[in-house]
């Protein structure tokens, strides 16, 4: 679609699902990518089909057929979300300088690629930026007609970053308490949901009553006020919403976005400041707003059971 030839490094995230992991391979291979760095967690001990899926979705990684450097890092066991994608990506940057990261259920438009690298070269300095994403959950609205714009919220279904932002994550949010008795949330939020949402998810994942890897690279970011490059067309589109996935379960208006073209060249924005029109969008349909909405919701869906008794 593009005369483009990838040179950043393609990093692959995969478990035990061939069908998702089949796609996304089908599109990496489509880049081309001369380095791919490939994450596996190892098969769940009380799950006894996952050593034969685990198997299948590793064998999909044999089939690249382009002049390609493979490097793996395979766990034997089952690590578990948190320490497997952060132990990964550990290594990843500790592999290369910077990396394009996709997961086996984020199924990129072929645009995604130059997007990102050109991102990365452009901001590759530019500690102001954290990351980007390939994501727009703005559902069609624009503040710009520029190609991207800046948000506080590193969305992760597909993105990209650099060793020297990794180099602020931690796996175990050791600053959390610090940040949570100062009060900096609600420095950083100001609005009492956003604070109350996100104390609350900090504190779970902090705690380790959520299995999880993505709330510590949100804190981080946010605490070296770092922001995130956003596309201003969705580029990703997640295909690993169903019943058998480990967090993306259900049904969601998230689920398989459409994706859009993005012209290149890409019109670059004279400034750099983080769109909060969007973010407040983006935090009342994604994060804090959600759960305010389903008890809107479930509170409708009550008096109508009433109504129509």
């Amino acid at each position: 679609m593009y005369d483009f030839q990838l040179k950043t490094p393609v990093a692959f995230l995969i478990f035990n699902r061939p069908d998702t992991t089949r796609r996304v391979f089908a599109e990496i291979a489509k880049a081309r990518p001369p380095k791919l760095l490939v994450v596996a967690d190892g098969p769940r001990a009380d799950h006894p089909d996952d050593v034969e899926k685990c198997a299948a979705v590793r064998a999909i990684i044999d089939g690249i057929d382009w002049d390609c450097k493979v490097l793996t890092n395979y766990s034997d066991i089952n690590l578990g979300c948190k320490r497997r994608v952060s132990s990964g990506l550990d290594w990843v940057f500790d592999t290369v300088e910077e990396a394009i990261i996709l997961e086996d259920d984020c199924l990129p438009h072929p645009a995604f690629f130059r997007f990102c690298e050109e991102m990365l070269n452009k901001y590759r300095d530019d500690k102001r930026i954290a990351m980007i994403s390939g994501d727009n959950f703005q559902f069609g609205r624009k503040r710009t007609e520029y190609s991207y714009y800046f948000s506080r919220y590193p969305h992760i279904w597909g993105w990209a970053s650099w060793r020297r932002a990794w180099e602020n994550y931690d796996v175990d949010m050791k600053l959390w308490p610090e940040i949570r008795d100062g009060g900096w949330l609600q420095d950083l939020l100001g609005a009492k949901i956003s604070v109350w949402y996100w104390k609350n998810r900090f504190e779970n994942v902090y705690k380790g009553k959520i299995d999880t890897w993505d709330y510590q690279w949100t804190f981080s970011c946010w605490i070296q006020s770092a922001l995130t490059i956003l596309p201003a067309v969705n580029l990703v589109s997640n295909i690993g919403f169903s019943t058998g996935a480990v967090h993306t379960i259900g049904i969601s208006e998230l689920a398989e976005m459409k994706t859009g073209h993005m012209v290149f060249p890409i019109s670059h924005p004279p400034y750099i400041l983080r769109d909060s029109v969007a973010d407040s969008i983006t935090d009342r349909t994604i994060f804090s707003g959600r759960p305010l909405l389903q008890k809107g919701i479930n509170k409708i869906k009550h008096t109508l059971r009433g109504v129509f008794k």
